[in-house]
């Protein structure tokens, strides 16, 4: 593998990178890569996978689709934490008997 010809390869793909951001969609290769998943990287590691051949650029709908399901995702999660926050207040037992009407004795 020429080394100049490589980097040469992905200094021009990263180039026409627009986003600093990019999703790309990996590609199918000979050692066990599995082709459609979709990520969100850097310029330069995209630019590397896309010279590599490993990955594509994904076209704009693919990656609207993508942000919007980790937009979602990412919603649910925080649904989920804020639901299992649990609130509590320590009371001294003086207040609570003043919120109760008074205090009361230990046989009530």
């Amino acid at each position: 593998m020429d080394l100049k010809l490589f980097y040469q390869k992905i200094r021009e793909a990263e180039s026409k990178i627009a986003d600093a951001f990019p999703v790309v969609v990996s590609q199918e290769t000979g050692d066990g890569g599995k082709e459609g998943k979709f990520t969100e990287t850097t310029r330069a590691i995209a630019a590397k996978a896309i010279a590599e051949g490993t990955a594509r650029l994904a076209n704009a709908e693919e990656a609207k689709a993508f942000r919007e399901q980790q937009a979602e995702a990412n919603r649910v999660v925080q649904e989920l934490a804020a639901a299992a926050r649990v609130h509590f207040t320590v009371v001294p037992t003086s207040e609570l008997n003043k919120m109760k009407g008074g205090p009361r004795s230990a046989k009530d």
